[in-house]
């Protein structure tokens, strides 16, 4: 099966489907370093203002970097595992 572009869907399809994953994991891993490193859960609403603007910030910041991260790095190296890529498609 082919995409628009011409491309094949296989690859797409599956650095979706890792991306979700990865997504779901790191999101699990940063909740557990959040707590063992705070003692307290991540915060929940960010716009609330129960929660300090710094805490907010914190949370956003690390779990929006990570989370990114994970799903690049995720995404990538299925795509090169389905392509056949080599190790330049994974270096930075």
């Amino acid at each position: 099966m082919a995409k628009k572009d011409g491309g094949d869907v296989g690859p797409a399809l599956a650095g979706f489907a890792a991306g979700i994953a990865a997504e779901f994991v790191m999101r699990k891993a940063l909740n557990f370093a959040w707590t063992r490193v705070t003692g307290e859960e991540p915060p929940t609403d960010l716009e609330s203002p129960d929660v300090s603007l710094g805490r907010a910030l914190s949370w956003a910041v690390m779990a929006g970097v990570g989370v990114e991260v994970a799903r690049v790095l995720a995404v990538r190296a299925a795509r090169a595992k389905l392509v056949g890529a080599g190790p330049k498609e994974l270096e930075l």
